[in-house]
């Protein structure tokens, strides 16, 4: 089963009530109508507001318009940022292994970036390569509403593999104002009207002192958003019928098997959907990637996940840049985590061919079918019945086999959407408010290309 999420305090997500308002003012033009009074014109429709806004580096111009220290951008068919020359060398001890270590080191900055959305939340993801002899951090600075700033803070010290330092989100960062929940940046007090206005994003990248190795970071960003605390959201009209054929990996084929990552595979169901997603786009490890596996282990791909996703710090595979950045270690593949709106967002995504994996918490009666419930857990979204039901790979299971089950659209948008729920004490806790990673090909179609921009990831 997953781990529980209530240490990132996310608030979730909701949708428009300017919906809802724009239904009643059509039901009572029908009743006027009806009774033959004449009906005072509707004023028109407000847009409603955004609750997401996502900002990713990842084009030539977006790296050469960066504040570069000792890097540059390189060209080619996947742009990136590079170590050019180190600006200097710091000591860096790492807290998972107690070993210190010298390391060169060289900056980028971005721009600064106004967000659509004044936010109480902001998750950052990157897709990277970082060759043995490497590694990076991705820090986090802005500026609030009422025009102070925020200290820079770490939202992730990462490498792809474990042989020169354990990857690790930082905790006990906070200003009084907003903190860090391991990969997530969180107004303390929304309710105050505080919100993050601006951010900056900056990469350290690291090498051993003398050699010519280098990161490349081939894309860089943030979803900043509002979701206002609900306990319940409207369900979207059924708009497609469509599955997508993904590979099936159940977590609980893995229960007890290397423990020291968050205990076992009933525990991994985000680096078993992220592989899922992986080998649904072709790719895999190799043999020689495996050959860490105890070969007794049927799937051993789901143990390499969840050794690679592992976050040192938080003890668990559950960290989301984490793990998208583990799936853009594939060839060619692009990775984020974001926040959708509605099963209709994934439904523009499945028409294009693209999967999903969501975020979610609930009792065992809320989702019927599921047979047990969860304080967070990640599933992937593979389709929709012609009734418009939610097909998801759901790792939770038994078996292989049993992986694919259908989900009512009803209870599976509540629980995936809603900011808030009652947990079987009947305390409120916070839901995952329509978290969402997105894992597509680095060259997409142009369908794919369009859909990813109709909610908004370019």
């Amino acid at each position: 089963m997953a781990r529980p999420t209530s240490r990132r305090d996310v608030l979730g997500a909701a949708l428009a009530v300017a919906a809802t308002a724009g239904t009643l003012s059509v039901a009572a033009g029908r009743a006027a109508a009806a009774s033959g009074t004449a009906a005072v014109p509707a004023a028109p429709a407000r847009r409603p507001q955004p609750l997401v806004d996502n900002r990713f580096w990842s084009s030539y111009t977006d790296w050469r318009c960066g504040d570069r220290a000792g890097t540059k951008a390189v060209a080619g068919s996947r742009p990136g940022v590079v170590i050019a020359q180190p600006v200097g060398t710091a000591d860096y001890t790492d807290p998972h292994t107690g070993t210190t270590a010298s390391w060169e080191y060289a900056t980028w900055t971005s721009p600064v970036h106004r967000s659509r959305v004044p936010a109480t939340e902001v998750i950052a993801s990157w897709n990277a390569d970082t060759p043995a002899g490497t590694w990076l951090q991705v820090e986090l600075s802005g500026t609030y509403s009422d025009g102070t700033a925020t200290p820079w803070f770490v939202m992730g010290r990462w490498a792809a593999g474990d042989q020169d330092i354990r990857r690790t989100s930082v905790d006990d960062q906070g200003d009084g104002r907003a903190s860090i929940w391991t990969d997530t940046f969180s107004v303390d007090d929304a309710a105050s009207g505080l919100r993050l206005d601006s951010y900056r994003l900056r990469l350290t990248l690291y090498r051993r002192p003398g050699t010519s190795l280098t990161p490349t970071v081939w894309r860089l960003g943030a979803m900043a958003s509002d979701i206002p605390d609900r306990f319940g959201v409207p369900a979207s009209e059924p708009g497609l019928a469509r599955e997508l054929i993904v590979p099936r990996y159940s977590q609980n084929m893995h229960v007890g098997q290397y423990p020291e990552y968050d205990n076992g595979g009933e525990a991994w169901c985000s680096p078993t959907s992220s592989q899922m997603i992986i080998e649904y786009w072709g790719r895999r490890p190799t043999a020689d990637d495996l050959a860490w596996v105890d070969p007794a282990f049927a799937d051993p791909q789901v143990c390499h996940a969840a050794r690679f996703t592992f976050d040192h710090q938080y003890e668990g595979c559950g960290n989301w840049p984490f793990n998208a950045a583990y799936a853009a270690t594939y060839r060619d593949m692009s990775a984020v985590v974001t926040r959708l709106t509605s099963l209709t967002d994934l439904e523009t995504l499945i028409a294009a061919g693209i999967p999903a994996i969501t975020s979610q918490s609930f009792l065992k009666e809320e989702l019927t079918g599921a047979g047990y419930g969860t304080a967070g857990h990640l599933m992937t979204v593979i389709g929709f019945t012609a009734d418009g039901d939610v097909i998801a790979n759901d790792p939770a299971s038994p078996s292989n086999e049993a992986v694919r089950r259908v989900y009512r659209r009803a209870e599976w948008e509540k629980i995936w959407l809603r900011t808030k729920r009652y947990n079987a004490s009947g305390k409120v806790v916070s839901g995952t408010g329509g978290v969402c990673y997105l894992y597509w090909p680095a060259h997409p179609t142009a369908a794919q290309r369009a859909a990813l921009a109709a909610v908004g990831v370019h």
